[in-house]
Order: C-alpha cells, then sequence, then structure tokens
C-alpha cells in the first residue's frame, strides 16, 4: 500500500508534485499548530506597510482544517491539476506555471479591487485565502479544454464535462457553502481560458505568452500531442466528477 502510494506520489508532474506537497504540508502544520493560520492569511494591509510579501502566496497553501472538505478539495487540487500539466501542458511545465501565476494574480486583484468598492468590501474583506478559488479555477480551465468529456456526479446524473463548473457551484450551494469561493475561481478560469484560447483565434495575438525568464526556470521537452480530429466528440470514455476512472462505453 504505502509503496503504491509512493509511487504515485512520484508519478505525478513537477507542478502538481510541488503544489500538493506545499499544500498539504502548510494546512497539516496550522492543524498541529506549528504553524499559524495568522501568518498566513491575505492582508494586503500587512503586505504593502509591513512589507510580509510572503502572504501573496501562503494564502494559496492553506484549505483551511482538515476535514472532510480538505480531502475532497486535495482531491480536485490531485486530479485536475495533474490532468491539465499531463494533457493540455504537456511539455509545457513553464506555460503551466504561468498559468497558476496569472490565476493567482487575477484572483488577489479580485480580493483587492473588491475590498474597495461600498456595499461589497466587507464580503470581500471575509475572503482571507485563495487556495480554493486557484483549484477551482484549474477546474473551470480543464473543463473548457475537455467539454465533451462524459462525467457522472456520484452516480446521481451524468453530464458533459463543459458544466462540471456549474454541477461543483450548485453542490457548493445544497450543501450550504459558500459560493464566493467557486465564482471567484470561475471567474479567473475564465479570463485566463479567454485570453490564452478564445482571443488569439479572434485576432492572432497571444497577450499571455509566458515570459522568457519563466521558461528559462524549466526544461521542458518539445512535445506535439497529435489529437484526432472528433477527439472528445464521442461517448466514449466517463468521467467520474468524484473520482472514477474512464470507462469504455
Amino acid at each position: 500500500m504505502a509503496q503504491a502510494v509512493e509511487e504515485w506520489y512520484r508519478q505525478m508532474p513537477i507542478i502538481t508534485r510541488s503544489y500538493l506537497t506545499a499544500a498539504v504540508v502548510t494546512t497539516v502544520g496550522c492543524t498541529l499548530e506549528i504553524i499559524s493560520p495568522y501568518h498566513l492569511y491575505l492582508n494586503p494591509k500587512l503586505v504593502v506597510q509591513h512589507y510580509e510579501i510572503w502572504r501573496l502566496v501562503t494564502n494559496f497553501l492553506y484549505f483551511r482544517k482538515m476535514d472532510l472538505d480538505f480531502l475532497f478539495h486535495m482531491f480536485f487540487l490531485a486530479r485536475y491539476c495533474k490532468l491539465l500539466e499531463e494533457n493540455s501542458f504537456r511539455g509545457r511545465t513553464a506555460d503551466f506555471f504561468y498559468m497558476l501565476l496569472f490565476g493567482a494574480t487575477v484572483l488577489t486583484g479580485i480580493v483587492l479591487i473588491g475590498g474597495m468598492i461600498p456595499y461589497i468590501s466587507e464580503t470581500f474583506a471575509r475572503i482571507l485565502f485563495l487556495s480554493n478559488s486557484l483549484t477551482f479555477m484549474m477546474v473551470y480551465v480543464w473543463s473548457k479544454h475537455n467539454p465533451f468529456i462524459h462525467m457522472s456526479f456520484l452516480g446521481l446524473f451524468t453530464f458533459t464535462a463543459a458544466y462540471l463548473p456549474w454541477v461543483l457551484l450548485g453542490f457548493s450551494i445544497l450543501v450550504g457553502s459558500s459560493t464566493w469561493v467557486d465564482l471567484l475561481g470561475m471567474i479567473a478560469g475564465h479570463v485566463y481560458y479567454f485570453l490564452e484560447d478564445v482571443y488569439p483565434r479572434m485576432t492572432g495575438r497571444r497577450p499571455l505568452k509566458t515570459p522568457s525568464f519563466i521558461k528559462a526556470l524549466f526544461a521542458d521537452d518539445n512535445v506535439v500531442v497529435a489529437r484526432p480530429p472528433n477527439a472528445g466528440l464521442g461517448a466514449g470514455a466517463r468521467f467520474g466528477a468524484m473520482g472514477a476512472d474512464p470507462q469504455v462505453q
């Protein structure tokens, strides 16, 4: 069992493995009171006036207390981060890292700007950690890249991956969770998808081209992924939204 877990962990691509490890270590450290969440949460005043720059990063690593919700988000982080890195961004580790960096910047910007707008500033002031939002952004981007994959939610009903973010948003409403976190992730994901996939097709320009200094950090192999013309249009694969493996129908 331990060997199987170790093998599964080692087979993860570098960004997924690094982010999952940092998230688990940070959350476990806070649970054991080795680290205080008060030193991690996003606080613009402390960042600007006291130069606590690390808060811009650490608020994406803490997933609150270790409970069922934590396991739920670790599953989504490991699954969809891995799927994106191994498929949509295969051979483009620098581009994937830049996507996460862009998403984190957009999410932070939304919270900072929202905190200055009357009537809704109080809502944004309560958003202390954006880790769940970044995870939801990855789910959104994956669903846009794989819109025709058939999925099953808890075995109750089936749908295509294009509706996965909305299904999860509805589930959050049903269980009484805050939907702001999910909505922020969807907004950041859609901004990235539009600028990276839609806008270049419309204009021929790519505004989110990965900077060369980020590319220099990663030694990517040039990989060309050949996809059939009708890939994803059939019902040949079924992915369980809660973790079922693909099944040939």
